[in-house]
């Protein structure tokens, strides 16, 4: 036997095994975020997929100001951070997090967050949520103001293969749903209420209960930052999201599309921002306050579809 051309045809076989592993775990993680430009350091340790948090932003030592934003304003935060940092620039260092508004709240009144194997214990000098979960905690804020507003639309695969129209599409059995998980994500509350304004509560029932027991609508484990994931790798059809979102992914070339949720079916939403009283950093936290709702931050919200409140 002559082994030369067996030897031969082995390698190339495992040669293009490699490259077919290759090209699937590239498109496996083709739209893993973060999907802003990291911020330039000596080493740059981020793994598409595996070595990846894109949920906390700038500067974890010695922060001259602590945000934590809503999570469905991981869009905006790095510009907005940005924006800040030139408009005083005496603030260098920033530590930003956008993440679910129960969860950070809770991180407020316990004090520690853990991700892995990192255990961050900054105290916030910021927090936004929707209006009526900061009023719920108004006693916890030295001042509160309102910055932007948003209501919510659906995000389909581009072309809308499954020609879904509307909130009440999302009841049929042939479309999956990706879902903001109202334990913890208060769009998640809002999303159920427009569901019952289309179709009552029956809808609410088969979207929520019969189809989660399916496994055709899937409960969200982060925050509705998955949602945009599950249209984009084909594991979900149609997700209910803020228009801001829907906006923020084709702006970024991500193959999604838009359809509009009519007014009398629609919810809408006003942020507030609030200064805790135990802010470390009060007069960063006072401008960064005035900056918030002041005309730049504004329009950099507004290129994301966000409204002025």
């Amino acid at each position: 036997m002559n082994i030369k051309p067996f030897l031969t045809r082995l390698a190339l076989g495992i040669l293009t095994l490699l490259f077919t592993f290759t090209i699937a775990v590239g498109q496996r993680y083709k739209y893993a975020p973060p999907w802003h430009e990291s911020p330039k350091a000596a080493v740059n340790f981020t793994i598409d997929g595996i070595d990846n948090v894109p949920d906390l932003y700038g500067d974890i030592n010695d922060p001259q100001l602590v945000i934590f934003f809503a999570g469905n304003q991981y869009m905006v935060a790095g510009e907005v951070i940005k924006a800040f940092k030139k408009e005083y620039p005496q603030y260098k260092r920033v530590f930003a997090e956008t993440l679910p508004p129960g969860k950070l709240m809770k991180q407020i009144e316990g004090g520690s967050l853990v991700i892995g194997n990192l255990r961050i214990t900054l105290s916030a000098d910021i927090y936004t949520a929707g209006r009526p979960r900061v009023m719920e905690k108004e006693k916890l804020f030295s001042r509160i103001v309102p910055y932007v507003k948003n209501h919510l639309a659906i995000m389909v695969y581009e072309d809308n293969p499954l020609n879904i129209q509307s909130l009440k599409d999302l009841g049929r059995e042939d479309v999956r749903v990706s879902m903001p998980n109202p334990k913890w994500e208060g769009i998640g509350s809002k999303i159920e209420k427009a569901y019952v304004k289309v179709g009552g509560s029956a809808l609410k029932k088969q979207i929520m209960k019969i189809k989660v027991k399916t496994g055709t609508t899937i409960l969200t484990k982060i925050h509705h930052r998955q949602s945009p994931l599950n249209i984009l790798n084909k594991r979900s059809d149609a997700a209910p999201v803020w228009l801001s979102e829907v906006i923020y992914h084709q702006s970024i070339h991500h193959p999604v599309d838009l359809v509009e949720i009519p007014k009398d079916q629609n919810i809408f939403v006003t942020y507030m921002a609030g200064a805790l009283k135990t802010a470390p950093h009060p007069k960063a936290a006072s401008d960064f306050l005035d900056f918030l709702a002041g005309p730049i931050a504004r329009k950099i919200y507004k290129n994301y579809g966000f409204e002025s409140p």
